[in-house]
């Protein structure tokens, strides 16, 4: 168990410190860039969890689905700069910079996105109040339900030759992207430099 402590947000802030990120592009990439945030928080017994959400029905792109908080960069903005609007945009959780622990490897989408994980640690997390516009629920989940050795599977499918991840979570298939950072992190917890931008999608997910 990780204590939601002290202790445990240094270990995790080591843990991002040294994992080296893939690098990026000296070309402009022709993905549309995006960010979203990992977000450490405590579980209702004390522990460290991580933030899901469920998109609102509403939305026009991918509803209903899970997800991490983000969206699109802005012009002029930084994946973090992002990763922390658009947390106070979905779940009206305003941290500063000082809260963020690191960056994982960007992950390109089959929607024409390149995804940059932000991990941060929300100190006090007791005020979330979810856009009903945008999420429809939340969810803590403790870190030890994605280090469990059957939380992820891999499976082929006939549309493509990569693999697609697949995170089980209660009775729902959590996939790529959310699935593939998620992995990574449990991956980057681990001290293992796991790459996963070759993880696929499944291909409801490919629009």
């Amino acid at each position: 168990m990780r204590r939601f402590e002290e202790t445990t947000r240094r270990n995790i802030a080591d843990a991002c410190a040294n994992f080296r990120r893939l690098p990026e592009l000296a070309e402009p990439h022709a993905l549309k860039r995006a960010a979203v945030a990992l977000v450490l928080t405590s579980s209702r017994e004390g522990n460290t969890a991580f933030l899901l959400t469920i998109r609102a029905s509403s939305l026009r792109a991918h509803r209903g689905q899970w997800a991490l908080p983000g969206g699109r960069c802005d012009a002029g903005e930084t994946p973090i700069q992002t990763a922390l609007r658009e947390l106070e945009e979905e779940l009206g959780l305003r941290l500063a910079d000082d809260a963020v622990l690191g960056q994982l490897d960007d992950y390109p989408t089959r929607s024409g996105y390149l995804i940059t994980p932000v991990v941060v640690w929300a100190a006090d997390s007791a005020a979330i109040l979810p856009n009903p516009d945008e999420v429809a629920s939340v969810h803590r989940i403790a870190l030890e339900t994605i280090e469990r050795e059957d939380a992820f599977d891999f499976v082929a499918i006939p549309e493509s030759g990569r693999r697609v991840i697949r995170f089980h979570y209660q009775a729902s298939l959590i996939h790529a992207p959310t699935a593939a950072l998620i992995y990574q992190f449990r991956e980057v917890l681990a001290g293992r430099a796991t790459r996963v931008e070759e993880l696929e999608q499944p291909v409801f997910a490919w629009k």
